[in-house]
């Protein structure tokens, strides 16, 4: 599948079928996270991957309440391992770095036919106590990760030139 194809299909996904992800898709999709850019190359992250039905289960309260979590074959949590750095324009590096290395999996995912929906609706230290996640690193997004029951609605999406400015804001 081409990226454009890629982008074009991908979708928040909440129902998903009763199947597992093959082992092999899930490391070709974590690939992607490995190759993806951070900020002066730091790397500072970790993915840990949920695929324990009853852990998949506890996550439902950690995603407050969001009952489809448990539903998909895998729950990828991404870690940032160092809070304290920040880029010279004044934003923190790691929201920045995990959602880059978040898309490189929603993408992957996509192009092996599987659907992927983010959640940043969570309980910082509930996901941390559930993941062993040690207090100086940070959970700075949850993904889901399965095979989609059904089908994509339509995407409504604004205008390009909506969306765009040249030279300044307008």
């Amino acid at each position: 599948m081409e990226l454009i194809e890629a982008i074009k299909k991908r979708y928040s996904v909440r129902d998903y079928k009763d199947m597992e992800v093959e082992e092999d898709i899930i490391l070709k999709i974590m690939e992607a996270a490995r190759l993806a850019p951070s900020a002066k190359n730091r790397q500072e992250w970790k993915f840990i991957i949920v695929r324990d039905k009853i852990k998949k289960e506890k996550m439902v309260e950690v995603a407050k309440g969001q009952e489809f979590v448990k539903e998909a074959g895998a729950i990828i949590a991404g870690v940032s391992t160092e809070k304290s750095y920040t880029m010279t324009c004044g934003v923190p590096a790691r929201h920045i770095d995990i959602a880059i290395a978040m898309e490189h999996i929603a993408l992957a995912a996509t192009s092996y036919g599987l659907g992927t929906c983010w959640i940043g609706a969570f309980y910082q230290d509930k996901a941390k106590e559930l993941l062993k996640v040690p207090e100086n690193c940070e959970v700075v997004a949850l993904m889901t990760l399965g095979y989609p029951e059904g089908g994509q609605g339509e995407k409504i999406r604004k205008s390009i030139d909506e969306i765009i400015c040249y030279e300044e804001f307008c």
